[in-house]
């Protein structure tokens, strides 16, 4: 006898929050198309700004139009609000603004934000959303104040113009975003540190991810009481961070159209800090990528497509996934029958997710790349740079953006927006269901290499 309910399209909290993604990019552009988001008399067309809203929304950074001078006050505010979004979460914003007028939260809408924020359990839900809003405001006023002080004082742009600046550039950077309001991003600020220092931190903070933020904040003098998430996420961060300043100053030390052209080592240092901090999925440069060598932008590559920390405003696999697998290869290795890290012995559950994540990311990269590559006929690096920059939602390019084309176009924006929301969850959203089996085959051992 057949079930006469009617099935629900909706039964993954997953679902939501893809829903809710795309009706923030479909709001966006449809802002973006009026003339007034214009600094010209006519409107945007359609690729340009869904490309935007989806850039800006997936907090990637990479725009086919100068943002400063394209897009008229009311579009940057418009794209500054996507940022906001994006970055704190369509259904975590929905979540928070319920807490706020209805003072409850329903037990659907605690599943939705426990999906989007990774809490561990629906008791910690309410504390993280109305933590993440504290953080993400905080974060960003600590920012904006010596950004906009640094541009009145320094640059004689008047106290309205630097605060907008500082505003602009400082949620910019914590929602590892990207948009600057300058064509050549931040290269005019190469060698200064009051510009560059508090855009990186606020991108470094905003790439360990929610959970780990709110969890230094408890227990930052405590490191034995971390979670293994937190040991994982804050140890790769300092060895990426360390290990990718040294590449790209080491790398880049005598080009003489990037760190070669600056007098200066301590500036070397600095620009080259600042490269690498900003492939953990923040798009500034204070450098021309168009210039580096090909073994800084394949380097880079690598440091875009691992990104920053889960459940945060980073993209890529995430630092963890890569972690994880990093341990999985070395208790093969040592023929351990145990994965484990840091006194920990990591769930096969977790290990089989990281190697999806990882292989799926891979697949579609590769698939991109090639599509991109035969549309554009540009060089293959180029066009690899661009696509692991759109999927790992970055924003970083080495100039090619707007010379990809009309389709091209339409790639990077699914990129950006499936790289946003993780092959899995995607995946899972379009699942109309779970699949469990009730029964096991016979168990049998392929020959391996």
């Amino acid at each position: 006898m057949h079930d006469a309910r009617p099935r629900r399209f909706l039964r993954h909290p997953a679902q939501l929050v893809v829903l809710g993604f795309a009706g923030a990019v479909a709001v966006g552009t449809l802002l973006l198309l009026l003339p007034v988001s214009r600094t010209d008399t006519a409107g945007a067309d359609l690729v340009t700004a869904l490309f935007t809203a989806t850039s800006a929304v997936c907090v990637t950074g990479l725009a086919v139009v100068d943002t400063g001078t394209y897009w008229s006050g009311f579009g940057q505010v418009v794209v500054l609000a996507l940022i906001q979004v994006g970055g704190f979460g369509i259904m975590t914003l929905a979540s928070l603004l319920g807490l706020l007028v209805w003072r409850r939260m329903g037990l659907r809408s605690r599943i939705t934000a426990m999906t989007e924020t990774k809490a561990l359990g629906l008791g910690d839900v309410r504390s993280v959303v109305l933590g993440v809003a504290r953080v993400s405001l905080l974060v960003e006023a600590a920012v904006a104040v010596p950004l906009a002080l640094r541009f009145w004082w320094a640059y004689d742009y008047s106290p309205g113009r630097a605060a907008y600046l500082g505003v602009f550039h400082s949620v910019s950077a914590f929602n590892n975003a990207g948009f600057a309001l300058w064509s050549d991003s931040l290269t005019r600020y190469v060698t200064d540190p009051w510009i560059c220092l508090p855009i990186a931190a606020a991108v470094i903070l905003g790439g360990l991810g929610f959970p780990v933020v709110l969890e230094l904040r408890r227990q930052l003098r405590r490191p034995r009481r971390w979670s293994l998430h937190t040991k994982i996420t804050v140890s790769a961060t300092v060895v990426l961070l360390v290990a990718g300043t040294a590449f790209v100053t080491a790398n880049e030390w005598r080009n003489p159209a990037t760190l070669g052209a600056l007098d200066s080592g301590a500036g070397r240092v600095l620009a080259g800090f600042f490269q690498a901090v900003m492939p953990r999925t923040a798009g500034f440069n204070s450098l021309d990528y168009g210039q580096m060598y090909e073994g800084t932008l394949l380097g880079t590559v690598v440091l875009m497509f691992i990104g920053g920390g889960s459940a945060g405003t980073a993209g890529g696999i995430k630092v963890t996934t890569f972690v994880l697998l990093w341990f999985v290869i070395w208790a093969e290795v040592r023929g351990e029958q145990d994965v484990e890290a840091f006194g920990r012995r990591i769930d096969d559950r977790a290990t089989r997710q990281a190697l999806t994540v990882a292989l799926l990311s891979v697949g579609v990269v590769s698939a991109a790349t090639i599509a991109l590559v035969e549309m554009t006929r540009l060089p293959t690096h180029q066009v690899l740079f661009e696509a692991v920059s759109a999927f790992a939602t970055v924003g970083l390019s080495t100039g090619i953006t707007a010379d990809v084309g009309r389709d091209g176009h339409l790639v990077l924006t699914l990129l950006m927006f499936v790289g946003r929301l993780g092959p899995v969850t995607l995946v899972s959203a379009l699942a109309l269901r779970e699949r469990r089996r009730a029964y096991s085959h016979p168990e049998e051992r392929p020959i391996i290499g």
